[in-house]
């Protein structure tokens, strides 16, 4: 059963975090295209792994993730004030190039099917 509720925390977690990142007025987050990929969070819900994509590439994400983890305490009070937690898992956030790759991919396979169309 402890699985769910961290499975549960974990996507509250996300939806919240997703709202707090649009309002940060940092100026490394503000206007960046940035995703939060996925929350993990461990079985007694202390601590959370926070993944951060940006659909401008790798480098971007670092930033934003310096940024937010420069900003953790404010970010954590606002999500345990929010979801009206007990304890605030202790968030870590983490670069994810997954939106660029998946980018990648769906450029490669237009093209495919670009060549497809034209063979044809």
């Amino acid at each position: 059963m402890a699985g769910h509720k961290s499975e549960r925390v974990a996507e509250d977690i996300r939806r919240e975090l997703i709202a707090i990142i649009r309002e940060l007025k940092d100026p490394r987050i503000a206007g960046k295209f940035l995703t939060v990929v996925r929350v993990s969070v461990t079985p007694d819900c202390s601590f959370a792994k926070v993944y951060i994509s940006d659909i401008k590439g790798i480098n971007s994400a670092k930033e934003a993730v310096e940024a937010l983890n420069g900003a953790k305490g404010r970010i954590q009070g606002e999500v345990t004030r929010h979801l009206r937690l007990r304890k605030a898992p202790e968030l870590n956030f983490v670069a994810d190039d997954s939106v660029e790759h998946g980018m990648k991919i769906i450029k490669e396979l237009n093209a495919l099917s670009e060549e497809k169309n034209e063979s044809r």
